[in-house]
């Protein structure tokens, strides 16, 4: 079953967080606290949102996304910032059904793109997705401002 979290489900958003950090080896680079995470999903302005699997009443799996704009289509479209399903529950269909309610949303609201990174690693879930008929972007590198190069460069006359 997929449904929208709420704030009660912070910890356990929270708790996925630091199992997906893990997953990634990069355990220290998930910094972000349950209180930020609940601003972020359900403050005076969201800026993300999230939709949880559940398996037999059990939390098994999220998704946590937020609008992006695409200036070529004229319209939005969602970013899948995580998509995680904990091991035991892995080959379920849960991250199916999340990527499938995802672009539901994305249909009914007339987005027009569901995008998402992925580690050039994990071949797991390149081809799960690849078998949803994603397509990787290869003309495209990501680029990213953090931590002192992003504060040298907003501090400049």
């Amino acid at each position: 079953m997929i449904r929208t979290a709420t704030p009660a489900d912070v910890p356990v958003i929270h708790a996925m967080v630091r199992e997906l950090a893990e997953y990634e080896k990069v355990p220290d680079e998930a910094r972000a606290t349950p209180s930020q995470l609940r601003e972020a999903l359900f403050g005076e302005h969201p800026a993300a949102f999230a939709h949880l699997a559940e398996e037999a009443g059990e939390v098994v799996g999220f998704a946590l996304w937020f609008l992006n704009f695409s200036t070529w289509r004229g319209v939005h479209g969602i970013y899948l910032e995580d998509l995680y399903v904990r091991p035991q529950a892995r080959g379920g269909g849960h991250g199916k059904a999340l990527l499938t309610e995802l672009a539901r949303i994305c249909v009914t609201r007339g987005y027009e793109r569901l995008e998402w990174s992925v580690l050039e690693w994990n071949r797991p879930s390149i081809e799960f997705y690849e078998a949803l008929g994603a397509r990787p972007q290869d003309e495209w590198t990501v680029y990213r401002l953090t931590d002192g190069a992003l504060r040298e460069l907003g501090s400049r006359d």
